[in-house]
């Protein structure tokens, strides 16, 4: 069973490796391939340029077992639909169990995702719920929560698609943004995500506060 976690990992940090690990073990995934979006169509372009995050990405999975950079939104011009990339996965693994993973905010959201209502029928969901984090309220969502819901991973693997498996995860307070205001007034962000990132960061300058 194959995972996707996609994101512009800008930079990529200690809370998208530790999300990708988690779920790999806790859905019993084979592998979880990271992909580094091109266009993100539901945020801010990225600050740091497709080549310079993806050497961030294969930096980070570096010697991790089941954890894979996938490289297919960046080759793809346009915006980064995740409808054209589980698409692109079903073709080239037509029979194989697909996960998408995301967090419960992002699921919150998800009727607003292009196509939406075409991603059950191309991959499960796997969500990463922490603390404090909301279900959807009534309405569309909340009902395809309802109809494809199973606690259990084990379901996910009987068939390739279909089914919503919510994992509750414990708390890490990491993101992105923080990373890159801490880098741009000359802080550390050391510890936040992985050294190799960090000397990538500082060997190219990224993230530095505009003169």
């Amino acid at each position: 069973m194959i995972g996707i976690l996609g994101g512009t990992f800008d930079p990529v940090h200690h809370g998208h490796l530790r999300l990708a690990l988690e779920m790999l073990e806790r859905l019993a995934l084979d592998e979880v391939r990271l992909i580094p979006a091109r266009e993100p169509p539901h945020r801010a372009p990225p600050v740091a340029p497709a080549e310079d995050r993806l050497e961030m990405l294969k930096a980070a999975v570096a010697g991790t077992d089941g954890l894979i950079v996938d490289t297919r939104e960046l080759r793809r011009q346009g915006p980064s639909y995740t409808v054209d990339t589980l698409t692109s996965l079903r073709e080239e693994f037509p029979g194989a169990p697909l996960c998408l993973i995301i967090g419960m905010d992002a699921f919150g959201a998800l009727d607003t995702w292009h196509r939406w209502q075409a991603l059950p029928s191309l991959a499960h969901i796997g969500i990463a719920r922490r603390p404090g984090a909301q279900m959807p309220g009534p309405g569309d969502l909340a009902e395809l929560l309802h109809i494809r819901d199973t606690r259990s991973p084990s379901p996910l693997r009987k068939a390739p698609a279909g089914r919503i498996c919510v994992q509750d995860l414990p708390p890490l307070d990491i993101s992105a943004s923080r990373i890159r205001v801490l880098l741009g007034t000359g802080r550390n962000p050391r510890y936040l995500l992985p050294d190799s990132v960090l000397d990538i960061i500082h060997q190219r300058g990224l993230y530095l506060a505009s003169d």
